[in-house]
């Protein structure tokens, strides 16, 4: 790493190593470099489980193999997926969109496929019969919840020995766009004549200057706040902490707009069969609060909401606690409020989207500009939200419909291209009319 000074030290004599190649060691990108990672996921970050490695089982929706390989997925405390790749000298000038790719296949990964592969890896790596329950249970007792939005949020890390300037300037930009990448800087060195050290050193994003220009008096009171936040980042966790709801309060399951009008449909008809289904009461603990009235058991949100997606063969990742509601009609996510330490308010997005006129439309990433956000968790936010009206005015950057829009009211068929349509939007091979469109100046305006 630029800058780095390693020395061998003999009392007072301090001999500089000579800084090599990972080539050059002999050392290799599978064999080698890939294992130090797999043994030591400090790596990629503080507290990373390895969930599977060499990942190549991607298939198409017509069901074709893909052959990309992923080097390493892992999943840190919070339940955020961390897609590495890695290059054993300098990394080419493209290793950062070839990551990004990476990223948004693993987003798609469900709590059971990320059990499958970790017993996979397990027996393969420990060369024992792993089963899946016991993989899931060094899952969850890894992670205190599985949240859907946050494992559609995977975390890129690139680990090589070096990095062309046009990706450090890439990753940089990706970063203020709200996609986290870490750039991991490996460097071998000889020492002692015929010995091999490594060192990895975070090359980006370096320390912000006020983490390190901090009084002795505030850093436990920083470090404090940051575990503190890491803790309370979990719904259920701030729930249960807080106390406000009581043991025995009931909930009941109530479908949200994070699945299309059909599957609502048939699942609310799961439920009419047997009405426990969708009754439960709420328990005081972290790691199973919910107790199914069907059973007498206890689950985590999610993990009932799976029961329930699966009773009618579907298979794809929803944020549970959204569909269980209080008896006041909160949501377990809108009763535990924002985390500590900056949850995003989304109040001004839907009432702005509520100012976007009839026979315009506008994108994702201009309404994520104006209201200082990014696109992803802003289209997100919209797609599960059943408060933010005119939604069908909202559109890809190319001006295309998003493929899975849904209304918050089922018996609602239309397209988004049908409601735009109907309001005097034109489309010319798929795509909204550009003159339709508001200008940013035009949505600032419009949206206050």
């Amino acid at each position: 790493m630029s800058g780095e000074r390693v020395y061998t030290v003999d009392g007072a004599t301090a001999v500089p190593a000579t800084p090599i190649s990972l080539s050059d060691a002999g050392l290799r990108e599978r064999d080698d470099l890939q294992e130090w990672v797999i043994a030591h996921p400090e790596i990629l970050g503080p507290d990373v489980l390895v969930i599977t490695f060499e990942y190549d089982r991607w298939r198409s929706s017509t069901g074709d193999r893909e052959r990309d390989r992923l080097d390493v997925l892992g999943i840190d405390r919070d339940g955020r997926l961390v897609v590495a790749e890695l290059k054993r000298d300098k990394a080419p000038e493209t290793v950062e969109m070839q990551a990004i790719k990476y990223a948004a296949l693993a987003s798609r990964f469900t709590e059971d496929d990320l059990v499958e592969q970790l017993a996979r890896s397990l027996r393969q790596r420990t060369g024992s019969a792993v089963e899946e329950d016991e993989a899931r249970a060094t899952l969850l007792d890894w992670v205190v919840e599985l949240d859907a939005e946050v494992l559609s949020q995977p975390r890129i890390v690139l680990v090589a020995g070096s990095f062309p300037p046009v990706v450090t300037s890439t990753v940089h930009w990706l970063n203020q766009m709200g996609v986290h990448i870490t750039l991991q800087s490996v460097q071998a060195y000889r020492v002692f004549e015929d010995r091999t050290i490594v060192t990895v050193s975070q090359l980006y994003p370096l320390p912000e200057v006020e983490e390190l220009l901090v009084s002795p008096s505030r850093v436990n009171d920083t470090v404090d706040a940051k575990q503190r936040r890491r803790r309370e980042g979990s719904t259920v966790v701030r729930l249960v902490r807080s106390g406000q709801i009581a043991d025995g309060t009931e909930l009941v399951m109530r479908p949200t707009t994070s699945v299309d009008a059909s599957t609502r449909s048939e699942i609310e008809a799961w439920l009419a069969d047997n009405p426990d289904r969708a009754r439960a009461v709420w328990r005081n603990d972290s790691r199973a609060p919910i107790e199914w009235a069907v059973n007498g058991e206890r689950y985590r949100p999610t993990a009932l909401v799976n029961i329930a997606l699966a009773a009618v063969g579907v298979t794809r990742s929803v944020r549970g606690p959204e569909w269980w509601v209080l008896p006041d009609g909160r949501s377990l996510v809108e009763a535990a409020g924002p985390a500590a330490g900056g949850a995003f308010d989304w109040g001004p997005l839907h009432a702005a989207m509520a100012a976007l006129p009839t026979g315009r439309w506008t994108t994702y990433g201009d309404l994520a500009a104006q209201m200082g956000t990014a696109a992803q968790p802003l289209g997100q936010h919209i797609a599960n939200c059943p408060d933010c009206p005119n939604a069908q005015r909202v559109l890809g950057s190319d001006g295309r419909p998003r493929p899975n829009f849904a209304w918050s009211d089922p018996t609602d068929r239309r397209t988004q291209r049908e409601a735009l349509e109907g309001e005097g939007v034109t489309f010319s091979d798929g795509r909204a009319s550009t003159r339709q469109r508001l200008a940013p100046s035009e949505l600032a305006a419009v949206t206050g």
